[in-house]
């Protein structure tokens, strides 16, 4: 072995000993919304910058996995005036101290009027009713010294403004913890802390080295900088809260069987990994610049609509994420001692599931194109390259952002279809959206309510309101009336929404679909050429996703058929002007939406 291999895998194997060793001391911790990756006391502008948690060490680890009691404090706390969310999902210790919470709530009044005053407080600062309203209390909880004095470890202008819009609570909280004796509920719940801990420790670690191995990175830097995994059990196992103070990137996690969310975990520790290595080539960002203009209508955060160095960032983020992503395809390996006559039909068979897995990894590339962050795919491109070369990504990544061109970058945003809502952040995926609209139609149909979906579509396209915003709204309700058409015996509407859908949609999903419901209609009705063409041009609007492949393959080798009903031999004529059969009689029976069988377009 190299002495260059040497010291790489030496360095991958310092991490076990990093998060072993990571027990921050017992003082305070904070969150920050902060994005920057340099370091020193104050940015670029002059601006001071938040101040980094007492938790984060300057001489500890580099990657850490701790525990916390000011944040524990805080999180019971919390529970105590009815933070509820994902409390059946949650570690029983939750539970166990709420009992003893509860317990000591009811043998002492004084206590109980301290748990009034403290709700009082959280209830007339709930501004959002998402997951954003514990994460600021989160935020200050990092920030505050242990107790008996339970206090703010810096000023509060050094602080996160989100922490600094809650800060009036601290004095409440440190009586509420006095009253019911939470530091001594702490102390006798620490050793069930410690052993959730260690659950964590392997498949951290194990996320950690692959992500290094995978970007041929050294774990540590030793650049001053540091990751730091917080686990609290008292909040809920659906939520990350994921921070970065500067140079320091903090998530708070919750544990349910000894299992975290490590995916949203490894994203922070990508943009942990990635952000010094683009923001030390901004410049050469910049170039990206046209681009922030063709994604002013996709559902983007501000920020990434506003700066192309997030943007490029994130972007790069996503194309890692899908090049290493668990497709849920079982992986293929040639079986020891085949004969060699039997070697060109097992390289058969792993060509075929590498296209199952790089259709699945792309389907997740368009979709993080549809939302707006357009140069994933140039980035999952040069990754295919990057992997077959020996060089790390902090040697290739000039080579990957000074070799764009930016032109054609463009041209691909313009054709791109935006989604209509974002698909959030870690801090809001536990609250999900209201349906309305054309989402409640879909919702509707899938249901078997085929007259609300109907009513719904039809509103969207004759009401101008804020429902219709683009052409890809008008082809998705005629996709809608299309499919309620079908499940309530009109064919020939049907036909004609679906028609409709293919001359107005620019979704690649809508137009497979679409093609494909008409030739299991002409199937039905006997028409097999036509529909033979419908499948083979639904196999040309290439939307990536294997549902609609092989839907579309299994129409163009067999005739679509239902139970009871069977054509002798095929129509030579194909008439395009006769209807198919009512689905009274010929109903395309699994394909309907209203039986699930053939889902919504994403």
């Amino acid at each position: 072995m190299s002495f260059r291999k040497l010291r790489f895998t030496a360095a991958l194997a310092s991490v076990v000993l990093c998060l072993s060793a990571g027990r921050a001391p017992a003082a305070a911790q904070s969150q920050s919304s902060s994005s920057s990756s340099q370091q020193g006391p104050s940015s670029s502008n002059g601006v001071p910058r938040e101040k980094a948690p007492s938790l984060v060490d300057p001489a500890g680890p580099t990657i850490s996995l701790v525990s916390s009691e000011p944040v524990f404090l805080m999180a019971s706390a919390l529970n105590a005036c009815g933070y509820d969310d994902g409390l059946d999902e949650s570690s029983p210790v939750r539970k166990r101290v709420r009992d003893e919470m509860n317990r000591a709530l009811a043998q002492n009044e004084g206590a109980r009027k301290t748990r009034d005053q403290l709700c009082l407080f959280v209830a007339q600062h709930r501004m959002t009713g998402t997951e954003r309203d514990v994460a600021q209390y989160i935020s200050l909880a990092l920030y505050l010294t242990p107790p008996p004095e339970l206090e703010t470890s810096v000023d509060l202008g050094e602080m996160p403004p989100d922490s600094t819009q809650v800060v009036e609570i601290v004095p409440l909280l440190r009586q509420f913890v006095s009253a019911v004796d939470l530091h001594g509920t702490w102390l006798a719940m620490h050793h069930t802390y410690d052993e959730e801990t260690a659950q964590l420790h392997d498949p951290l670690s194990k996320m950690i080295v692959s992500t290094n191995l995978y970007l041929k990175m050294p774990a540590s830097t030793y650049d001053g900088r540091r990751f730091v995994v917080v686990m609290e059990p008292m909040l809920s196992p659906r939520t990350v809260n994921a921070r970065i103070y500067g140079p320091d990137y903090v998530v708070v996690v919750s544990p349910v069987d000894g299992q975290i969310r490590m995916n949203d975990v490894r994203h922070t520790y990508l943009h942990y990994l990635i952000e010094p290595l683009l923001f030390a080539r901004a410049n050469a960002v910049d170039r990206m610049q046209p681009i922030l203009k063709e994604v002013r209508e996709a559902p983007l955060d501000f920020r990434f609509r506003s700066d192309s160095v997030p943007l490029a960032i994130e972007c790069l983020i996503k194309a890692i994420e899908a090049r290493t992503m668990d497709t849920g395809i079982p992986a293929f390996k040639i079986p020891a001692g085949v004969e060699r006559s039997d070697l060109p039909r097992y390289e058969h068979e792993r060509s075929v599931y590498q296209q199952k897995v790089d259709t699945v990894r792309l389907a997740s590339v368009r979709h993080d194109m549809t939302q707006g962050f357009v140069l994933t795919q140039y980035f999952y491109e040069q990754l295919v390259s990057f992997e077959k070369d020996p060089a790390s990504l902090r040697d290739t990544i000039g080579e990957m952002v000074y070799g764009m061109d930016v032109d054609q970058q463009v041209h691909r945003a313009r054709q791109i279809d935006f989604d209509k809502q974002p698909d959030g952040d870690v801090l809001e995926r536990t609250k999900p959206r209201k349906l309305e609209g054309l989402d409640l139609a879909e919702a509707r149909l899938s249901a078997g309510d085929a007259g609300t979906a109907s009513a719904l579509a039809r509103h969207a396209l004759t009401v101008q309101s804020d429902t219709i915003q683009s052409v890809g709204d008008t082809a998705r309700a005629n996709f809608i009336l299309a499919r309620a058409a079908i499940i309530t015996g009109h064919p020939q509407e049907a036909i004609t929404r679906f028609q409709t859908t293919i001359a107005t949609s620019r979704e690649p999903r809508l137009l497979a679909w679409s093609h494909i419901y008409l030739g299991r209609m002409l199937d039905l009705d006997c028409k097999r050429n036509q529909a033979v063409t419908e499948y083979k041009q639904a196999l040309e609007s290439r939307d990536g996703q294997q549902d609609t492949r092989l839907a579309a393959e299994r129409g163009v080798k067999a005739p679509y058929a239902v139970n009871g009903h069977s054509c002798e031999e095929d129509d030579p004529d194909d008439d395009p002007g006769s209807a198919p059969p009512k689905p009274d009689s010929a109903k395309p029976g699994p394909a309907s939406p209203g039986q699930n069988a053939v889902p919504k377009p994403q």
